[in-house]
């Protein structure tokens, strides 16, 4: 692949991102703080922390699991998102516009670090969804991309549940 090729590539996967991000942060903002914290038949967690995942998720790989940093702190809300972690509190509207705030916020940071060359070395892991070896953050940054997808897809899932018996 082309630098060129390459550059326009990840313009429109960090592109992607936004988009999807910004139709979730929609579903957000189309919902109550009780409808939000939900937890519809049949799933383990609700919109909320599907949103909350997405937003965790992305820095953590790009930063954490790449090795570039070795700062758990660097992501805020880490514990309460992180795979494998379920709804265990009220997320409250303060939380709601933080991570709202976040999701945009941390794709940009990502996307302004990847042009700056942070992202230049990583250390290669296997995703623990997949076991697929990511090998460089083009990689990763397209996983988060189908990544923010999927929770988006489980969103919508929800919502329709919610909507249904409410």
């Amino acid at each position: 692949m082309t630098t060129t090729s390459l550059i326009y590539n990840m313009e429109n996967t960090f592109k992607f991102i936004i988009q999807t991000r910004k139709a979730f942060i929609r579903l957000v903002e189309s919902l109550t703080l009780e409808q939000l914290n939900e937890i519809p038949a049949g799933f383990n967690n609700n919109i909320i922390w599907n949103f909350g995942h997405i937003v965790v998720v992305a820095p953590a790989l790009c930063y954490l699991r790449t090795g570039i940093s070795t700062d758990t702190d660097r992501v805020k809300y880490l514990k309460s998102y992180v795979k494998g972690s379920k709804p265990t509190y009220s997320v409250t509207q303060e939380e709601v516009d933080d991570l709202k705030r976040l999701a945009l916020e941390s794709i940009a940071q990502i996307e302004k670090d990847y042009y700056a060359g942070v992202f230049k070395e990583i250390v290669p892991f296997a995703t623990d969804t997949y076991k697929e070896t990511m090998t460089s953050i083009e990689e990763v940054i397209q996983l988060s991309a189908g990544h923010d997808n999927l929770h988006y897809g489980y969103a919508i899932a929800q919502n329709r549940i919610i909507k249904i018996n409410n």
